[in-house]
């Protein structure tokens, strides 16, 4: 059963008190009763132990074997300790509100949970942007490979991409709090975003309509037109290779990492899409938005497992030795 609302006046400022509520309301799935958003509980909770044990995985293998201290298995490790922490910002309140039905969040936890998420999210993009830097490198300067991304080039890459993830978003919960709530304040999400916080407020919202495009076109659209630049110079290169065999063996090494731009990638610009048209949240946003966080997490390891012959057998080798 739904709480009343409650609303918190905060300070005065020269255009009225500014109003926030004690929490808002999460929907999960718009049209779904709540029997049916009890059993979808299920799938996301196997979703979320696939996920965690995954980029778990990924991560011990690669910090184990000493073999793997190369630049692309380091940013691989980088991609699924992200992917790790995001799973954990979003799934298990997911799961709770579909197990539950309990819809309140509170008002700073859901700044909170913003936060992270598109902190995490920029992170992600910049690993997965280092990672076509890497695949260039490798295929079409493969002599200079081990001089250009030596171990601490490798990490003032992850740490840049730490930085630049926190100080890009760093504001929005500030211009958020800005803003006076005295409208409906249900989340059309199963969790927080930027864009559907801003579109409760009654006040006006141009600073953040403003900010919010120039982080997406600076931080996720760069990284985009980069590893698109990358791609075609990789491409040029593998087609110009006078055996085929090799050019198939050097773009085998680019598929996986491929899958993982697509699955991070195609959502995110479908949902940014969807949102810049504007109109009342439809299913068509709820699907992309989880989509866009939910399968990312999920997808990476298996593909990267399935792909990476050093990981695969690690992997085989361990579950072997648990059979006997």
């Amino acid at each position: 059963m739904q709480k009343p609302q409650l609303m918190v006046p905060v300070m005065a400022t020269p255009n009225g008190t500014l109003v926030h509520p004690a929490y808002f309301l999460l929907v999960g799935i718009p049209g779904l009763g709540p029997n049916i958003h009890f059993w979808l509980a299920f799938p996301l909770c196997f979703m979320y132990a696939l996920a965690t044990l995954g980029n778990l995985a990924i991560v011990l293998i690669i910090r184990v074997e000493r073999r793997l201290h190369e630049p692309m298995y380091l940013f691989l490790a980088m991609l699924s300790t992200i992917d790790l922490v995001l799973s954990s910002v979003t799934m298990p309140k997911m799961a709770s509100l579909f197990l539950t039905g309990i819809q309140e969040i509170g008002f700073n936890v859901c700044l909170a949970q913003m936060f992270l998420i598109h902190a995490l999210s920029a992170m992600e993009s910049a690993v997965l942007l280092a990672m076509a830097f890497d695949r260039f490198v490798a295929i079409c300067h493969p002599l200079r490979h081990a001089s250009v991304l030596t171990g601490p080039t490798v990490a003032k890459i992850g740490l840049a991409a730490l930085t630049r993830g926190f100080v890009f978003f760093f504001p929005l919960p500030f211009i958020l709090k800005r803003l006076s709530y005295c409208q409906t304040h249900t989340v059309t999400h199963s969790f927080c975003l930027h864009q559907d916080i801003m579109k409760l407020s009654c006040t006006d919202t141009m600073v953040n309509v403003v900010y919010g495009l120039f982080i997406i076109l600076s931080v996720m659209g760069v990284d985009s037109l980069f590893i698109g630049l990358s791609y075609i110079l990789i491409l040029k290169t593998v087609l110009d290779l006078s055996s085929r065999g090799a050019a198939l063996k050097a773009f085998n090494t680019c598929v996986s990492h491929l899958c993982a731009v697509l699955v991070f990638y195609v959502p995110l610009i479908g949902l940014s899409v969807v949102h810049r048209l504007g109109g009342p949240t439809s299913m068509l946003h709820v699907v992309m938005a989880n989509i866009y966080l939910l399968l990312p997490p999920v997808v990476n390891p298996v593909v990267y497992g399935a792909k990476t012959k050093e990981i695969r057998s690690r992997v085989l080798h361990i579950f072997s030795q648990g059979g006997r």
